[in-house]
């Protein structure tokens, strides 16, 4: 199936390595260009490397950190003056840390914030306006399952998660008629390096090894096993393409039915 992302300008964030790379990845897999970044000029140039060799496709590096409001700016302006547009927006960052009620400052809360959920809306207004110009748009911001079942270690995710899903549904409604899709990716458990520092958390906490964790988890999602990265990357090009254009304001599981309830 072709998904008529060939040629497309994407912009991925937090893509070298986990989910936002699995993302830049299938999306230059499917011939768009591809401009990432992270944190970490020496990581993100190897993965945009990596992934151009691979796929064919032009892949940029920008180093960028998502918190920082100028980094952002800058990240989505270079997009645009090499490229003349961005057609399609990847938000990712790293997950807040574990952490409880009691242990957690105000530091920790506002580092949150600005990691988890003002990414996503500077990230979303740096680009809105070329999309709204071009008549075009995607937007996939990859959350996580804790925006629809919350994990009592994981407050500040539990907290601020949701509000990006409110935030996805109101934008949907404002800007659908300028053929702009703005939809949530919620993730289950996918080994990652970020599942793999849970892991490390949960497994300490109960005093068991990081393997009998990881197969007491797969036992406990009705799939049998924990995601793959790719399987991810997969549902974002599949909401970047032409063929989702009538999918809009979803909150999407892609988790193995690992969630209770119906959502």
């Amino acid at each position: 199936m072709d998904f008529g992302l060939k040629n497309k300008i994407a912009v991925v964030a937090a893509a070298s390595r986990g989910l936002g790379r699995a993302a830049a990845r299938q999306l230059a897999l499917e011939g768009a260009t591809v401009v990432i970044c992270s944190r970490r000029k020496k990581e993100i140039t190897q993965a945009a490397c990596e992934i151009q060799e691979e796929t064919g496709s032009v892949v940029v590096p920008v180093r960028a950190d998502v918190t920082k409001p100028k980094d952002v700016r800058d990240l989505v302006s270079q997009a645009g003056k090499r490229f003349g547009t961005v057609h399609v927006l990847v938000v990712n960052a790293g997950g807040p840390p574990a952490g409880e009620m009691l242990a957690l400052t105000d530091k920790d809360w506002q580092k949150a914030h600005e990691l988890t959920l003002m990414s996503m809306v500077r990230l979303t207004r740096a680009v809105l306006p070329m999309m709204v110009r071009q008549q075009w748009g995607r937007i996939i911001t990859i959350n996580s399952i804790v925006a629809k079942q919350p994990v009592n270690e994981l407050l500040l995710s539990a907290a601020i998660r949701p509000g990006i899903g409110g935030l996805v549904k109101v934008l949907a409604n404002q800007y659908a008629k300028y053929n702009i899709t703005i939809n949530t990716v919620c993730p289950g458990h996918i080994r990652t390096q970020r599942q793999e520092e849970l892991a490390r958390f949960r497994a300490e906490a109960r005093r068991i090894s990081i393997e009998r964790y990881f197969a007491e988890t797969a036992a406990a999602i009705p799939a049998g096993r924990l995601g793959r990265p790719e399987e991810i990357g997969s549902v974002v090009a599949f909401l970047a393409s032409e063929q989702a254009a009538y999918i809009n304001g979803v909150n999407l599981l892609v988790d193995g039915s690992a969630a209770k309830g119906v959502h």
